[in-house]
């Protein structure tokens, strides 16, 4: 008699959760119980920024037991990711597509939160959302909402698909509260800086703002823009006031772009403008006027 179709995709989630343990390691960085990570390249590993309780004597262990010392090669407190390196040679997991989990895929969260082995929970993508900001400010490229379980330790560990490759990379922070997860392609964009530079490039001014709505005049004249940012600090020394931008100044575009809210203003701040000449459209006693400012990096 044939296997049923339950027998069969048993068969091949347990296949999913074998093949993706070869790189789901255990992060030994804090007081309590150990995190998880995901073996990111032939000498890195990606895993949650909040596991990493101290800078030193922080150990990996492997699927094959071996034990071996890490060190943080970069981390961002914003998204919730970190890499650290290991002196030894790691089994990088297979990244699924972009934009292959959707609501209503099957997906396991995997964890190895102990020298027992590796764990599972199964689930389907209840969620899938673009790029949001999370409660420390960033703004990362979506995110992942499912009903797997995430077990003590499963932070830092990988969401995978029924063929074992990565989705995104689970996080028990970032949810406040609620587990969420960072899509792969959002998470091997912060990979990527922390690996070449040790941390995230973010492009800033150096103010602070809130929204202004314009008169019909003035939103007349800006080709139907009704609202602004009006400037209440300016931080001594950024580029905003290096560009000569004053209080009460509105601010309706940066690099072309029509800055209505302040989520506008963020979402052209991004790393490719840290350290760049660009245009910055102002409104000043009503009238518009353009200044060149250089954003900087944080």
């Amino acid at each position: 008699m044939p296997d049923s179709v339950l027998a069969q995709l048993s068969d091949q989630l347990a296949a999913a959760v074998e093949r993706a343990a070869h790189s789901t390691v255990l992060v030994n960085a804090r007081r309590r119980l150990p995190a998880s990570g995901i073996a990111w390249a032939a000498n890195a590993i990606l895993t949650c920024d909040h596991v990493l309780e101290r800078e030193d004597d922080i150990t990996v262990e492997l699927e094959d037991g071996r034990e071996v010392p890490a060190t943080i090669a970069g981390r961002d407190p914003g998204s919730d990711l970190a890499v650290l390196r290991v002196e030894a040679p790691l089994s990088p997991i297979e990244h699924a597509p972009e934009g292959s989990a959707r609501v209503g895929s099957i997906v396991l969260a995997l964890g190895r939160p102990s020298s027992e082995g590796v764990q599972a929970s199964f689930g389907i993508v209840g969620a899938v959302g673009g790029a949001w900001r999370t409660f420390r400010g960033t703004l990362v490229g979506g995110y992942l909402r499912t009903d797997t379980t995430f077990f003590p330790g499963f932070s830092g560990g990988p969401l995978i698909d029924v063929q074992g490759r990565a989705v995104g990379v689970n996080s028990s922070r970032l949810g406040r509260g609620a587990g969420i997860t960072l899509p792969v392609a959002a998470a091997a964009k912060v990979a990527d800086d922390l690996l070449q530079r040790g941390r995230v490039r973010r492009a800033y001014l150096g103010i602070s703002s809130q929204p202004a709505q314009l008169t019909e005049a003035l939103a007349t004249r800006l080709g139907g823009q009704e609202s602004g940012l009006l400037v209440v600090t300016v931080e001594p020394g950024s580029a905003a006031d290096q560009a000569g931008l004053l209080l009460g100044d509105i601010v309706v575009a940066l690099a072309g772009t029509p800055t209505v809210d302040t989520e506008a203003l963020q979402s052209v701040l991004g790393p490719e403008l840290a350290g760049e000449p660009t245009t910055l459209r102002i409104l000043r006693g009503g009238e518009p006027r353009e200044l060149m400012i250089t954003p900087g990096e944080r």
